[in-house]
């Protein structure tokens, strides 16, 4: 059974604009690139031109004779004769453009040609993005995909818009959930936060009705992107890049979530491990959160490069990677001890960046002045604050009250709380974390 995505909508969309170039989907592996794709294909074409280069190898010497339409489509045809090109009714998907990047050379030819729709894909563990850029600029249209969603997660489960509409309603009116609403939604994103958004976990979690063998597979997800560390790492320490991966969950753990490289290795020096991160954060398989120098505007000329914290961008995987006690508590809604608090900050990272909104955070020197994340409107800058307790908003209330941060006349807390509003802090339950982009769009604030 295929389930709905948001690139499916993305997808229509670019096919029915008349001067859409080729596409580029990226993202990790196994999160539903291909899936997705090969089912808009079929819907929407006569005849499907399928080219995996990681399974197939025959094909690549496609570009033997250069990268125009004509010679591609002749070595093709070579390699299978018994595919076919109809002019105007042919989707080609090159699938694994990570094991051929040049393939993205012939991109400004197909476009010039406008015969045939072209969409490439693969995972970001080992594509070289920066040559295939360089290779296709000005000649191709990037789309980030992620694993499932909350969203997403609601649709799989059969949940109608309806249903999920009515949450941003409750946002937008301020208006409390009654008992059976909080108990429903926050039973789906319990679950959700243990399965995380991966196609395969979710698919297996819905046609059993349980949590049974979903933590095999996830581990499994996470043995094989260390595997393509391996595989793609080239130039890199791949023990390094493997430790780092390693290390996210146990530095999310602790009081000051800053990564920190003496944890690792005591002696471990930033200079040894910059370009493993950078390469993690490519392959999709980290996100960073970049502390800002001051609470203000902009936000991405305002971050200090050498701080930031480290999430994994689907919290299913990072669970999966807790100690096996803790992997249970959650799945039986106990008490999860430190780890609480680095769940749930965790799931509001992946939130926001799945919405395509930046991470960054505030951490003043000498003092315990912190704030977890920061978004905007047109305007004006928006504290969030991600409770794991009752206790009080200290350093949101001070960040409100502060003269000194112009930016900011508001804060935003998701917690295990109603939807309220006091003293100028907007409260939600964090299964809202999904809809805080769409409420800063819709919000008079």
């Amino acid at each position: 059974m295929y389930y709905r995505r948001k690139i499916d909508d993305y997808l229509i969309n670019w096919k029915a604009d008349p001067a859409h170039k080729p596409l580029i989907v990226k993202g990790a592996r196994q999160i539903g690139k291909t899936e997705s794709i090969m089912h808009f294909a079929r819907e929407n074409y006569e005849n499907v031109v399928y080219i995996n280069f990681a399974l197939e190898k025959k094909f690549m010497q496609i570009l033997a004779d250069g990268y125009s339409v004509d010679s591609v489509i002749r070595n093709i045809s070579l390699a299978d004769p018994s595919l076919r090109f109809i002019p105007g009714k042919t989707v080609i998907l090159f699938d694994e453009i990570q094991d051929n990047p040049d393939v993205a050379t012939t991109l400004k030819s197909f476009k010039i040609d406008g015969n045939y729709d072209i969409i490439c894909s693969g995972s970001l563990l080992g594509i070289n993005y920066k040559k295939i850029h360089s290779n296709s600029v000005g000649a191709k249209t990037d789309y980030e995909m992620y694993s499932m969603d909350f969203e997403e997660f609601l649709w799989a489960k059969g949940y109608s818009q309806e249903h999920i509409d009515s949450i941003m309603v409750h946002m937008l009116d301020n208006k409390p959930f009654n008992q059976n609403e909080m108990t429903v939604f926050k039973s789906l994103f319990l679950d959700y936060c243990v399965l995380g958004g991966m196609p395969d976990v979710v698919k297996l979690y819905i046609e059993t009705g349980t949590f049974s063998g979903t933590l095999e597979l996830q581990e499994q997800i996470r043995l094989d992107y260390e595997e393509d560390v391996r595989k793609y790492a080239e130039g890199l320490d791949q023990t390094k890049i493997i430790s780092v991966y390693r290390s996210v969950p146990a530095q999310l753990a602790k009081e000051n979530k800053k990564f920190q490289f003496n944890k690792i290795d005591k002696n471990a020096r930033s200079r040894e491990y910059t370009g493993c991160i950078e390469w993690l954060i490519d392959a999709g398989v980290v996100t960073a959160c970049y502390c800002l120098h001051f609470p203000e505007l902009p936000l991405k000329g305002n971050i200090d490069e050498s701080k930031y914290k480290l999430y994994y961008p689907d919290t299913g995987l990072l669970i999966s990677a807790l100690d096996e006690e803790a992997q249970e508590d959650l799945r039986v809604n106990k008490n999860l001890g430190v780890y609480k608090g680095a769940l749930y900050e965790n799931f509001v990272a992946e939130a926001f960046i799945k919405q395509g909104l930046g991470l960054y955070y505030f951490k003043k020197e000498n003092s315990t002045l912190e704030e977890d994340f920061f978004v905007r409107t047109q305007d004006a800058l928006i504290p969030v604050e991600v409770k794991s307790n009752r206790d009080q908003s200290k350093s949101l209330s001070t960040l409100i009250k502060n003269q000194n941060y112009n930016d900011i006349s508001c804060g935003i807390k998701l917690g295990n709380y109603n939807i309220g509003y006091a003293n100028d802090i907007f409260t939600f339950p964090y299964f809202c974390a999904f809809k805080i982009k769409e409420y800063l769009k819709n919000k008079q604030f």
